[in-house]
C-alpha cells in the first residue's frame, strides 16, 4: 500500500482508498453516530482487519471481506472508517 493523498501522516487513510487486494487493520470511525453505531454492529471496529475485495464498474458499493464475511458498503460510509495498513 502506497501513501495516498489524505494520508494524515501516521500511515491512516479511509477505506474507500484501498486498492483491490490490499488489506488494512480499522483504527476508527467517525461521522454520524448512527451510521458508526451500523458499522460496527457489522464487524468494522477498533483492531479488526478488512480486506477490499472489489468495487462495481460505477465505484459504488465496495465489496470487503471482514472476518471471513463479505461485506458491501457505500463508498460515503467507507470514508468514514479509517484505516492502518497492515
Amino acid at each position: 500500500m502506497t501513501s495516498r493523498p489524505d494520508d494524515d501522516g501516521a500511515g491512516e487513510h479511509t477505506l474507500d482508498l484501498l486498492a483491490p487486494g490490499d488489506s488494512a487493520t480499522v483504527a476508527r470511525i467517525e461521522g454520524d453516530p448512527g451510521i458508526a453505531r451500523r458499522l460496527m454492529e457489522l464487524g468494522l471496529v477498533p483492531g479488526t482487519t478488512v480486506a477490499m475485495v472489489r468495487c462495481a464498474p460505477l465505484g459504488d458499493p465496495l465489496e470487503l471481506t471482514v472476518r471471513g464475511v463479505h461485506l458491501s458498503l457505500r463508498r460515503t460510509e467507507a470514508r468514514s472508517i479509517h484505516v492502518a495498513p497492515l
